[in-house]
Parts: C-alpha cells; sequence; structure tokens
C-alpha cells in the first residue's frame, strides 16, 4: 500500500512542478511521475540537510514539490535542448 501512496504523492507533486514552471516539457505523465516520486526523496534530503521537520503531511507535500521542480528544472535543461 505505501508504494501506492508513494505514486500518488509523486503524480500530485509532479504535476504541481509542472504547474509552478510554465513552458513546454519533454516528458510525459509517467517521467512526471517519476519526477515526483525522485524529487520527494530529493526533497526530504534537502529537508533533513537543513534541519527542517517533515513529519506531518502538508510538509512532506511542499518537500516533495521542491525537490521535483529541482528534478524538473534540471531534467528540462539535459532534456530540452536535445528535444529542441
Amino acid at each position: 500500500m505505501t508504494w501506492v501512496i508513494l505514486i500518488i504523492v509523486g503524480l500530485i507533486a509532479g504535476l504541481i512542478a509542472k504547474a509552478l514552471m510554465p513552458g513546454r516539457d519533454p516528458g510525459g505523465v509517467i517521467i512526471t511521475i517519476i519526477i515526483g516520486i525522485v524529487g520527494s526523496f530529493l526533497g526530504n534530503w534537502i529537508a533533513g540537510q537543513m534541519s527542517i521537520d517533515v513529519t506531518g503531511w502538508l510538509m512532506q507535500i511542499i518537500a516533495a514539490v521542491v525537490g521535483a521542480f529541482i528534478l524538473l528544472l534540471i531534467y528540462r535543461i539535459i532534456f530540452g535542448r536535445a528535444a529542441a
């Protein structure tokens, strides 16, 4: 069941990150889910390095969105030029 929740949180975080970053995106829904899931881990790691408590549901979503936003930016830099 935790994998289902992780995928749902990843999808939500990826969609929010895409909505916050306007412009064309070279990836589809699967890439959005992957970026959201990995972004969740990245955001929680960054928050831990900054000694920010992410135990609440809202803080976990915020950390996941921040991580997904960072990964989406990197993804667009790497694959956006290749697609253009």
